[in-house]
């Protein structure tokens, strides 16, 4: 016999309520595709899979909401029937990826600079809060400006603020017709390349470049991608979905690596850094890929001197700092926020930051 969502939101509120009692830890999972990224995890499981469907959907109104243990593949292969999409394109990592922790890790696909992030998706949520209450932000509309800001917070929180049950995400058409176009370059000429593109009025879904290659992807009604391929030349091909798919899934060669890889978030302009290492491209030059053993101080260190952060994706010592440690005034916001959600420190403790 199936259990009611309401039946569940109460299961896991009285998980909550219980753990704040005897004041022990929870570790949220959902399908853990994703449970390689962060610090290590730690705590009583709570797991949300079961927790799962979709709420309310409205293809004209571009809006979708679903419960936060709803399997991604499911999720867009309900939008796919109505020629629809999540914008921001999120990585799976595995077929038992849900959409609660697509936004607790608040990954992006190469479309993020020119559709928007997961964040920027977000339009509201409900959760459990640290003092077992729940909680409903936002809504359903991008005009409903109540709480907009507090549903956004929960995108890359790790699950540190709370136990997400439902999120509405704003959607957008699928575009009608793709095409890849591709430029060997060195990287110096690759990234003057991507920023002029990228500022100039064409149907650009995708910048990525790999060392070797730029790719540029097109997107959009097809008379307006057949004339932007022709104004832009290289190499072109209809459909180069393979390369976006393997790319957002690290399938490309460049991701099976022994060593650890770092996500950098730097302006897109920002020149190549002096850490040794391979490097690849994203987001027009926005994400960059590094594939080195240099200490982790150091890629710090670089990222904050471009005025960018740095994250251990994959390594070898999940005990360390992964995530840009904070400082000053932003650590301090952190920390408020932190507290006013989770007083006692309940969810994934340290899955960030060691101290809390």
């Amino acid at each position: 016999m199936s259990v009611s969502a309401n039946d569940q939101t109460l299961k896991l509120q009285q998980a909550v309520a219980q753990a704040l009692a005897h004041n022990t830890p929870l570790n949220i999972r959902g399908g853990g595709s994703k449970a390689f990224y962060g610090r290590a995890a730690s705590g009583e499981p709570l797991c949300l899979r079961e927790h799962c469907g979709i709420v309310n959907y409205h293809p004209s109104e571009l809006v979708v909401t679903a419960r936060t243990g709803t399997l991604l593949t499911e999720l867009e292969r309900i939008l796919a029937e109505e020629s629809q999409m999540l914008a921001f394109e999120p990585p799976h990592f595995g077929e038992t990826a849900t959409l609660g922790g697509t936004i607790a890790c608040g990954f992006s696909g190469p479309r993020r600079p020119f559709a928007g992030s997961a964040r920027d998706s977000v339009l509201g949520c409900r959760i459990i809060n640290g003092k077992a209450e729940v909680l409903s932000f936002g809504g359903e509309v991008i005009k409903n400006v109540a709480g907009f800001d507090v549903s956004r917070l929960m995108a890359g929180a790790m699950g540190t603020l709370g136990v997400l049950l439902e999120v509405s995400l704003k959607v957008l058409p699928q575009p009608e017709a793709e095409r890849t176009c591709r430029f060997e370059l060195p990287v110096f000429g690759a990234l003057d390349r991507m920023a002029r593109l990228a500022s100039e009025p064409l149907p650009v879904s995708g910048l990525s470049y790999d060392g070797c290659a730029l790719h540029v992807r097109l997107s959009g009604a097809e008379k307006a991608v057949r004339v932007a391929a022709a104004r832009i030349g290289g190499d072109q091909t209809e459909d180069d979905g393979g390369y976006w798919r393997a790319l957002n899934e690290q399938r490309l060669d460049f991701f099976r690596a022994e060593t650890n890889v770092w996500r950098l978030s730097l302006p897109p302009a920002s020149q190549p850094l002096a850490l040794s290492g391979d490097w690849f491209y994203d987001w027009a030059g926005g994400l960059r890929w590094l594939k080195t053993d240099e200490p982790a101080e150091a890629v710090f260190t670089a990222a904050e001197r471009a005025r960018g952060h740095a994250v251990l994706f994959k390594g070898r010592n999940r005990g360390a700092d992964v995530f840009q440690p904070l400082t000053g005034k932003l650590k301090e916001l952190n920390r408020n926020i932190k507290q006013a959600f989770d007083p006692g420190g309940l969810f994934n403790p340290q899955r960030m930051y060691r101290d809390w």
